[in-house]
């Protein structure tokens, strides 16, 4: 019997692998060709954001100050969540002046659930709707692995960028769903491409995209990552 089992094993470890292979080389072309239409498609269908409710995490500076900046510009009405409270204002008066009609500041750390929790709340106590999620709070810490001494950062990092996602998107999900909204993530290219020195930050990356691509077809949401 064990004869029969080593006989078989040996047959799948030589048929499996190029099957795979060949698998992988037929699907994936498809799959990138797939990703690129509704690129396209969501590019020349731009949405009309004038009056929606636009939540954005890391909203004091860096892209999503800017992301912010463009909600803004097309009239959106918004919800600036940041850890860092004291340059939430600078951007609120900007966002003012370029044009949104209400906007208000809120000072949370997505890394807790709890606060997670709050600016939904809030924004939906302000607002009664929410119609873009925007997850754009992150970090980043260069070092090698071998040469970290103390994880403590690290694990904070992935707190940052991938539960503080997931705990947003959560409390998010009821009142999107009422709106027919749209979740935004902020990937990277590091999630497919590994880059040196940024292990754990290409880590958090590769499980954000794998997390969102899992939800999707679940959440009957649109999410561009």
């Amino acid at each position: 019997m064990a004869n029969h089992i080593d006989v078989i094993t040996n047959i799948m470890n030589v048929i499996v692998p190029p099957f795979m292979l060949i698998a992988l080389l037929l699907v994936y072309p498809l799959y990138l060709i797939y990703k690129f239409i509704n690129f396209i498609t969501r590019l020349l269908t731009s949405e009309n954001v004038a009056g929606k409710v636009v939540l954005v995490t890391g909203a004091a500076a860096g892209i999503g100050e800017q992301i912010s900046y463009e909600y803004a510009r097309r009239r959106a009405r918004l919800v600036l969540v940041d850890v860092r409270g004291d340059l939430l204002g600078r951007v609120v008066e900007n966002v003012r002046s370029f044009g949104s009609s209400d906007v208000i500041a809120i000072t949370a750390d997505v890394s807790k659930e709890e606060d997670c929790k709050r600016f939904v709340d809030e924004a939906i106590k302000h607002f009664r709707r929410l119609d873009h999620l925007v997850n754009n709070a992150g970090l980043a810490r260069v070092k090698l692995f071998e040469e970290i001494q103390n994880f403590s950062d690290f694990s904070y990092l992935l707190d940052v960028n991938l539960w503080g996602v997931a705990f947003g998107t959560y409390y998010a999900i009821p009142h999107l769903r009422k709106t027919k909204g749209k979740i935004i993530v902020m990937a990277s290219s590091v999630g497919w491409y590994p880059f040196p020195r940024f292990s754990f930050y290409n880590a958090s990356k590769a499980a954000l995209i794998t997390f969102y691509e899992t939800l999707r077809p679940r959440l009957a949401i649109p999410t561009l990552a």
